[in-house]
């Protein structure tokens, strides 16, 4: 393969003698540098080396006029419009830069494409009038600030053009625009040069001027990479090439250097079907695996946000690597804590907290959890962490955490304590941050030094820029340009730029070529880009006056994709076969222009080879340690509810009952299920306990409805640490809280209505008793707590209250063996253990006697009673005596089991939930 640059560098060479006076200009860096080396080789050993310059610079170089930085742009912007506009119509800097950008982009297009701006905003203003005028009213206000907002454009951009003019700063169209002013003094010192522009494109109309003056002064060349394919009158990407081709009088006269008319013979084309980012990038991953040489091989990231997860997925065998990407630094980890800490200040004054100088738990935790900072002070931080969880703080200030802490301790941590006290002063905290890391530094080696060092270098600039404009002036806004700032941000990868793999971007391709070419995400919406409605103008007024819209874009990204395959022998192109969830992102159409034109082209679609992995159930032996503690454990009392733990997992209690690990504590900002339940279940203990040993009358029930709202506040402060309980979801568990506990009264009267005889006999009751299990040599100790034992008509009735929903389904119970293996019918198990328990306390035989749940989520059930019956609806609810000991018997084998030093703790493979 005979590559693009090689074949211009031949040609120039055989026309021109004298080399030094030879300017190169080509689209971007990289391929200067591509163009450096071939010269080198070609170059004769005694001469000097031509210039090399990419069209930025150039044209920089022309115009006499430096490029400025975006951000200071957006600082002068500012500094023109609070000049130009009145008083009462100036909005503040943050506000002000969510349409600023937008406009200066226009700006940018305007003077770019050679724009009459006198016209254009006349023209711009009036269609807006237009849009905007209604024949039959009188138009809004809203539609004469719209109006007005573009009256003010024009003088905006006046006004920023002849500030940034005088300073001799411009933006990219200020740049050319001034260049194409200073063209003619530019021909006259420079006559004696020959400039060179290679692999253009899509031109602005800017540089369509230069280029073509350069030309027809005889003192350019222009070499254009382009086959007979891109010049089909039907093909998108030879839409600017065929324009100059037909319309610039140079080439009336000139021959078009080129249009290459030599076909790549056996051209291997793959098109790759893949599922998600990470199946392409591994895939293309593979094929460079397969590879022996890299020299000519380039993997294109058509979306570039996918270098990180590149980088983690090239084989061994890529030894050198050229990157011309930046990686970006706010995926860098300090980023995460910076952000945290603006996050910490910013949710302080958006919750009113400032006065109080207290922070919201989460970004607290956020910063405590922060893995740089935790690398810095081990375990402290995860107890000042842990102490937070404890109290339940929803929002808490710099003393209460200190106080998590020995003194000792929190003199250690006094760096990162600073992090919570920032000033009002904008420019005290860039100061305070650029501290914050610069005493990081200490505790960092390697790459985090340039990490830190690069951060730094942002705040230094926000200073600076803050110093001179002074239009920061609140946190808000700091954060805002902190992070425009941190995207445009890169840290380059250092490399010898001509060896190994290059791992580019579909714009560094640009008068390139390879042999092997690898693109990624050629899907709809990456490749080509879309539309995109990022301006004020609209389209119709962008095509009067020349501008380019989505269609030239479109040509661009056609024009560099065909560009690319021209001459590579083995291409692959990989896309992305998961649509998103509105339709877009579907195959490029580009690979269906390939499809139609190659019909030999291979497709395959791929897919991850999941493998099926048997993972082994966890099995965990019963060592003498473990038998010892289950000992100790079943002596000091057994409960229900850890009997149900193992039928529900014997691993869980295993966890819970003999390594005694229990779920962490966590901050309930939003009262939790569980908590709803303890204080329900205090409520009606403290309602129901003076009217213990008595019958209920009517009047009782009326005092404990009274009686409700004051109960459920008193129990939610005690189980609800700190939380709110006033406004938002927490407002409404209370008013759930409190409608359940009445229904539940309500239904309580109903029975006294029906004149039915009810009597408290005992509130969360305290009952154990000792059993003998064959087999055991110690005596096993059953305990639980019954939320209610009553008498209703005579019958003694077992009562556990159930805040979540229970069915009677689930206490329907004939064959007692099933009770210890289904998950399903703990909760027969505990309330029949409760009655158990009971019997055992009196110490004989009561009868009648029931037991059940008032389930709290179906409450229209009423009492729902164990159902003894096996006939299908039929009715049985007695706890006799005999069941009692029947059951009894499946508990002890339960009891046995769990004891039973040949039989492990195997994990349940299926868990109910």
């Amino acid at each position: 393969m005979i590559s693009f640059i090689s074949r211009v560098v031949d040609d120039i060479f055989s026309k021109q003698k004298c080399y030094d006076n030879l300017i190169f200009v080509l689209p971007s860096q990289r391929s200067c540098v591509f163009l450096k080396e071939e010269i080198i080789k070609k170059l004769p050993s005694s001469s000097f080396l031509p210039k090399i310059i990419s069209i930025e610079n150039y044209i920089q170089e022309i115009g006499d006029i430096s490029l400025i930085d975006n951000t200071q742009l957006l600082f002068e912007f500012y500094s023109i419009y609070k000049q130009n506009l009145p008083k009462e119509n100036i909005e503040p800097f943050d506000a002000f830069s969510q349409w600023a950008t937008i406009a200066l982009h226009d700006f940018n297009e305007i003077d770019s494409y050679l724009v009459n701006s006198e016209d254009f905003f006349t023209n711009l203003r009036d269609v807006k009038k237009l849009e905007e005028w209604f024949q039959d009213k009188k138009p809004s206000q809203l539609a004469i600030n719209y109006l007005q907002f573009f009256e003010y454009l024009h003088i905006l951009y006046k006004g920023l053009n002849k500030k940034l003019k005088n300073n001799k700063f411009g933006y990219q169209g200020l740049v050319y625009k001034e260049a194409k002013n200073n063209l003619e003094l530019y021909i006259h010192n420079n006559i004696d040069k020959h400039i060179v522009f290679v692999g253009f494109n899509a031109l602005n109309k800017a540089e369509e001027y230069i280029i073509q003056e350069l030309l027809n002064n005889n003192i350019a060349s222009v070499y254009w990479d382009a086959n007979e394919t891109i010049f089909n009158k039907f093909n998108e990407a030879g839409v600017f090439l065929r324009k100059y081709k037909s319309e610039w009088v140079y080439y009336q006269e000139n021959p078009f250097l080129w249009i290459e008319n030599q076909e790549i013979s056996n051209q291997n084309i793959n098109l790759i079907g893949a599922p998600k980012n990470i199946t392409q990038i591994k895939y293309a991953g593979e094929l460079i695996s397969k590879l022996e040489n890299f020299s000519k091989t380039a993997l294109v990231l058509a979306d570039e946000n996918l270098l990180t997860l590149a980088l983690n997925s090239l084989p061994n065998n890529v030894k050198n690597i050229n990157i011309t990407m930046g990686y970006s630094l706010k995926d860098i980890p300090i980023a995460n804590l910076l952000d945290a800490i603006f996050k910490l200040h910013l949710n302080q004054q958006k919750f009113n907290k400032g006065i109080e100088r207290i922070f919201y738990y989460k970004d607290v935790l956020n910063i405590l959890n922060d893995p740089f900072l935790n690398k810095l002070y081990n375990e402290t931080l995860q107890k000042i962490s842990t102490k937070i969880k404890s109290e339940n703080s929803i929002f808490l200030g710099l003393e209460t955490i200190k106080k998590c802490l020995s003194p000792n301790e929190a003199k250690e941590l006094s760096l990162l304590f600073s992090l919570f006290e920032f000033s009002t002063d904008m420019n005290a905290i860039i100061t305070q941050c650029c501290s914050l890391l610069n005493e990081l530094k200490e505790f960092v080696v390697g790459v985090e030094k340039e990490y830190l060092y690069r951060f730094y270098t942002i705040f230094q600039q926000l200073e600076t820029l803050n110093t001179t404009y002074n239009h920061i002036t609140d946190l808000k806004t700091l954060t805002l340009f902190y992070n425009q700032l941190l995207q445009n941000e890169k840290l380059s990868f250092q490399g010898e730029p001509l060896q190994g793999l290059q791992l580019m971007g579909m714009l560094e391709t640009r008068a390139l070529d390879f042999e092997t070419v690898i693109i990624t995400s050629v899907n709809e919406g990456i490749l080509p880009a879309g539309k995109s409605d990022f301006s004020f103008i609209p389209f119709d007024i962008k095509k009067h006056f020349g501008l380019p819209t989505y269609q030239e874009k479109d040509s661009i990204f056609s024009y560099h994709f065909q560009r690319l395959l021209m001459r590579a022998k083995n291409i692959y192109l990989i896309y992305n076969t998961e649509n998103d969830g509105y339709g877009s992102g579907e195959k490029s159409r580009f690979l269906t222009q390939l499809e139609i034109n190659n019909p030999s082209i291979t497709k395959s679609i791929i897919s991850p080879k999941v493998q099926h992995i048997e993972v082994p159930l966890i099995q965990i032996e019963k060592t003498e340690e473990v038998l010892q503690k289950l000992k100790e454990v079943f002596i000091k009392g057994i409960s229900p509810s850890a009997l149900a733990t193992y039928i529900y997992n014997p691993v869980s209690f295993y966890e819970q009952k003999v390594l005694e690990i229990y779920e962490d504590d966590e901050v309930e900002e939003t009262i939790a299920a569980n908590t709803m339940g303890s204080v329900i279940h205090d409520v009606l203990e403290e309602m129901y306990t003076p009217y213990l040993d008595k019958f209920l009358k009517k009047e009782n029930i009326a005092k404990m409805q009274k009686k409700c709202n004051d109960l459920l506040t008193k129990y939610f402060r005690k189980h609800y640490l700190k939380g709110n309980i006033k406004t938002g979801k927490n407002k409404l568990i209370f008013e759930v809280s409190k409608n359940l506990i009445n229904r539940f009264l309500k239904q309580e009267m109903q029975l006294l209505n029906e004149n039915k005889q009810l009597k408290i006999i005992a509130l969360e009751e305290k009952l154990n008793t000792e059993i003998i299990v064959e087999g055991i040599n110690f005596p096993v100790n059953l305990r639980g707590i019954v939320d209610r034992i009553d008498e209703l008509d005579g019958v003694i009735r077992i009562v556990d209250y159930k805040t979540g929903k229970v069915e009677a389904n689930q206490l329907k119970l004939s064959d007692f063996s099933i009770i210890c293996e289904d998950y399903k019918y703990t909760k027969a198990m505990q309330v029949l253990l409760y009655s158990y328990l009971y019997t055992s306390k009196m110490n004989k035989q009561i009868s009648p006697l029931q037991s059940g749940v008032i389930s709290f989520k179906n409450l229209n059930s009423g009492f729902i009673k164990i159902n003894f019956s096996d006939k299908f609806r039929g009715t049985d609810y007695e706890v006799t005596e005999e069941r009692i000991q029947d059951f009894i018997v499946e508990i002890r084998k339960l009891i046995s089991e769990i004891l039973d030093p040949a039989i492990p703790f195997i994990e349940n493979k299926n868990l109910p939930f």
